[in-house]
């Protein structure tokens, strides 16, 4: 089974009320405070907007986010259409890419942009890791540790130092020690978290004072395993709906998003890409 394109052919915005997919009813929630988003007979919706307010790029989302005063998502936002065990799903390895090239090629060229320089002793940590981390090419590094579904995956990941087989799902706790890491990545997988709010505040405990968190996505997924607040809604939202897990979570300097979507000489796009980073604040207690 390979990822597919996980989005609707709808309005960006997110909204609240039901939302048709797969033949269920599900979820969502007003994340843009500046858009009121309506929905109609159907699953199909409109959303109405003043231009000035309308975030016309990933970039513009989270640079005045109006967060609501509490965490904005009910339950079950985060259901799937699969709730079955995730140890089922990922039983058998996939030694498969989920973006494609130029897609690969623009998020590696991020992280080498964003990473501690090689061979500077950094120690960092891929979340949801897979057999491969899309790390720059020689990258040298203290400590490079991975987490994951499926253990033949991660065995094969020629840039992990050591790894752990684990279901964040089930257990959203990190097994690292405070302050271990420099750098923690999550790459194309923040979309299938159930916990993501205690996920966060795992990936910030094991950060050091001044550490990086980079989660990135596209609009591919598996979308059975996906939860239903990222199916609803399009990649603008993802970027704030991203940005907020960040902000809730607490103790980050304020997220910050990006697009790197690559495009040929001739025009032609790869797959869409986005990250949302932010670094742990430097007064955090350890």
């Amino acid at each position: 089974m390979t990822s597919a394109i996980c989005r609707r052919s709808l309005p960006s915005m997110v909204v609240a009320g039901n939302v048709a997919g797969n033949g269920l009813s599900r979820r969502a929630v007003i994340a843009i405070p500046q858009v009121l988003a309506v929905a109609t007979a159907g699953g199909a919706r409109r959303a109405v907007a003043a231009a000035a307010s309308y975030p016309e790029t990933v970039e513009d989302v989270l640079k005045n986010p109006e967060w609501p005063a509490t965490w904005p998502y009910p339950p079950e936002a985060f259901g799937r259409f699969d709730e079955t065990v995730d140890t089922d799903f990922y039983a058998e390895p996939r030694f498969v890419t989920h973006i494609d090239d130029m897609a690969i090629r623009a998020l590696t060229e991020f992280y080498a942009e964003s990473f501690p320089p090689s061979g500077s002793g950094a120690k960092l940590l891929d979340v949801c890791s897979s057999w491969i981390s899309h790390y720059p090419d020689g990258y040298s590094a203290a400590r490079i540790s991975g987490t994951g579904m499926n253990e033949k995956e991660l065995q094969r990941n020629s840039m992990l130092s050591d790894y752990s087989v684990k279901d964040l799902n089930q257990d959203p706790t990190l097994p690292y020690p405070d302050g271990e890491f420099d750098v923690v990545t999550n790459t194309v997988s923040i979309d299938y978290l159930t916990k993501p709010l205690e996920i966060m505040r795992e990936i910030n405990r094991v950060l050091k004072p001044g550490g990086l968190a980079i989660c990135s996505f596209s609009n591919r997924c598996f979308p059975t395993k996906a939860v239903s607040v990222w199916t609803s809604t399009g990649d603008l939202d993802h970027a704030w709906i991203v940005g907020s897990y960040f902000f809730y979570a607490g103790g980050y300097a304020p997220p910050q998003a990006k697009e790197i979507t690559k495009t040929t000489q001739f025009g032609q796009k790869g797959d869409p890409m986005y990250v949302v980073y932010a670094r742990k604040a430097e007064n955090i207690d350890m």
